[in-house]
């Protein structure tokens, strides 16, 4: 029995098996029909107040609030109010335009022009959080002096609609509001050049003769449908969409639409984040250094609506004094050492699957390269020529074995004729030569298998790296993410893995010859529709393992010879 291509045979069965289910897993899901024409007004989808968390009385006092599992319909004449047409203010920076619904004061579009929403209109910036999936950042003050209810949302005054960064460093966009006791809020979003991370601080002045009371609430509200910008994925496929937390036992953990219809997730803690995560982007609300929170995620009941977010403890400023609540918002690419600056886990976002710990140094090491090169095409060569370079002592490990059972092929093949259907004899003298030789037929297998992680992991290191996303390689390669659109490499990577499948010596069984040689033409058909930047790596790995093999060979002959 040739059991070194039943073991390589079933490696790579379990290989591809395990490619299909990433791809599953990621990008399973059907693509969100093309979406209409933004406008200026904020529906109720996005400003209705059902979903404000309370901080009812008898948790004032205790350590952290908790959110009110009832909802509470929006009375009717605020429904008037929230269709009523308003003026949104817009902010500009150089990584955003951004819009703040001054009613409520959240954040209920970010458009990222770094990022275009397609090749074909570079003028055109992707929409992370977008009205038309009722995607808000939402924050406010809760308790028995806070400014918002359960259907009941304040209204802020500006003294500008539109906000401008220009050559300045950072920008501060102040809305205030005076509550009906006089007291006066101020909410202030603070904006660094070249960050994606927006600063919110609430500064209450308690003019009255008596303390007030209240806590920080912060959300991402959003509806279950895939994002409403068109996939990057020529298939018209979407990845994972859905929460993102850090709990006591998990840095990064997952919190899917599916689960909170079953019921609500709550967890205290002192750190961590409240993401809202889809492919190469997230949105992620940070509690400030130090401060014990109480995250919760929930369904609105009879609502396509989900709710991701925390509510502070309860702070009290006495009268004549000031306070300031604060929090921070994330809303951009998933920048893996930027991620990692703002929260413990928060990189995690960037899902390398359970070869994370894999993923990431080669990660680093793609990105040092594409920092000596400039490209990402050139940067994945070099990379795979690294990876190649640093499990060569396994590759010639298996290609000396590989030769040493193509030089037996002869003998192997007059071993068949003389036995012929006798595989009991057939595979007892097999064994014999094998052992006269000093032959393997297990040690070309093993080190393959070894490599099969490497592989694995650089499928999600380079499926999650927004890096990669519309980078160009170079001629009819405009962008690294998507699928070659006339499937040059992906028949290129087949002719090359016919190359290497010749170079091995065929097995002795005809159903397995017939299998191997079916195995190029297949892998072709599968790799179609992978990222280019994906085959380019399988492509430059295999002219690579051609070159050793021919190598490895040549030695072999001259030291026989």
């Amino acid at each position: 029995m040739d059991f070194q291509r039943v073991f390589i045979l079933l490696g790579l069965a379990v290989t591809s098996y395990m490619l299909v289910l990433a791809w599953n897993e990621d990008y399973g899901q059907t693509a969100a029909p093309a979406a209409v024409e933004e406008t200026q007004s904020v529906s109720n989808a996005v400003s209705a107040d059902a979903s404000i968390p309370d901080m009812p009385q008898q948790a004032v006092d205790s350590t952290v609030p908790e959110l009110v599992q009832s909802e509470v319909p929006v009375a009717q004449n605020e429904a008037v109010q929230t269709n009523a047409s308003r003026r949104l203010i817009s902010v500009v920076t150089d990584v955003f335009q951004l819009q703040i619904d001054p009613l409520g004061g959240d954040i209920v579009r970010v458009a990222l022009p770094a990022y275009p929403a397609a090749l074909e209109t570079p003028d055109v910036p992707f929409v992370l959080v977008d009205p038309r999936n009722a995607y808000v950042g939402q924050s406010g003050l809760i308790g028995p002096n806070g400014t918002d209810k359960q259907g009941v949302r304040p209204r802020f005054q500006a003294e500008q609609s539109t906000y401008e960064m220009g050559t300045a460093d950072r920008l501060d966009v102040t809305l205030s509001h005076v509550q009906e006791d006089g007291t006066t809020v101020l909410k202030t979003f603070r904006f660094t050049r070249g960050d994606y991370l927006i600063g919110l601080d609430y500064e209450v002045t308690n003019t009255t003769e008596n303390p007030w009371v209240g806590g920080l609430f912060v959300q991402i509200k959003r509806d279950g449908q895939d994002p409403m910008t068109a996939s990057d994925n020529l298939m018209g496929m979407q990845p994972f969409v859905g929460g993102a937390t850090r709990s006591d036992e998990e840095f990064y953990r997952k919190l899917e639409f599916e689960d909170l219809e079953e019921a609500s997730y709550k967890h205290t803690r002192s750190e961590g984040y409240m993401a809202m995560v889809q492919h190469y982007f997230v949105s992620a609300w940070v509690p400030s250094a130090g401060s014990e929170v109480s995250y919760q995620a929930r369904k609105l009941r009879n609502q396509d609506i989900y709710l991701f977010g925390f509510t502070t403890a309860a702070t009290t400023i006495a009268p004549g004094e000031s306070g300031t609540l604060s929090a921070s918002f994330y809303s951009g690419p998933k920048d893996q050492y930027r991620l990692q600056e703002i929260s413990e886990g928060l990189d995690l976002v960037i899902d390398y699957g359970f070869l994370w710990w894999l993923s990431q140094p080669l990660f680093w090491m793609l990105n040092v390269i594409h920092g000596m090169v400039g490209n990402w095409g050139i940067a994945i060569i070099g990379l795979t020529i690294i990876v190649k370079m640093l499990l060569y002592p396994l590759s010639a490990a298996s290609f000396r074995s590989m030769a040493k059972m193509r030089k037996l092929q002869p003998e192997m093949m007059r071993l068949k004729e003389r036995y012929g259907d006798d595989q009991q004899k057939f595979s007892q003298e097999m064994m014999n030569l094998y052992k006269k030789e000093g032959a393997n037929p297990l040690g070309g297998c093993f080190p393959i298998l070894l490599q099969m992680p490497v592989f694995l992991a650089l499928y999600w290191t380079l499926m999650e790296s927004v890096e990669l996303r519309q980078a160009p390689f170079f001629l009819w390669i405009e962008d690294l993410s998507a699928m070659d659109p006339y499937f040059i490499l992906p028949i290129l990577m087949g002719v090359s893995m016919y190359l290497t499948q010749r170079m091995q010596p065929e097995p002795p069984d005809p159903v397995q010859a017939r299998v191997f040689k079916f195995m190029p033409i297949m892998f072709t058909f599968f790799f179609l529709w992978f990222p280019s930047g994906l085959v380019l790596y399988w492509l430059v790995n295999n002219i690579l393992s051609i070159m050793q093999q021919y190598y490895v060979t040549r030695q072999i002959e001259k030291a026989s010879g």
